[in-house]
């Protein structure tokens, strides 16, 4: 039996500063949905290690997610 294809690329999201962040591809998923109780099953091909929050975005093959907007800053903050 060989593996569907995938559908979707798989992100979470990395700390690279203290207020700045940008969404890491940690792999591909496919997205199935199930006719008999409208569940859907989602299989990730790997997921990161370390700090993983648990969050995954799945996002349609061949698009990216923008990376969020840095955090503001307070006023004498470094």
């Amino acid at each position: 039996m060989s593996k569907p294809p995938a559908t979707h690329t798989a992100y979470v999201l990395k700390r690279e500063t203290r207020a700045r962040f940008r969404y890491l591809e940690i792999g591909e998923a496919e997205v199935q949905l199930d006719g008999r109780n409208g569940s859907h099953h989602v299989y990730l091909f790997c997921l990161p290690i370390g700090g993983f929050s648990g969050h995954v975005l799945l996002y349609p093959r061949g698009t990216r997610p923008p990376d969020p907007l840095p955090e503001p800053e307070r006023p004498g903050e470094d």
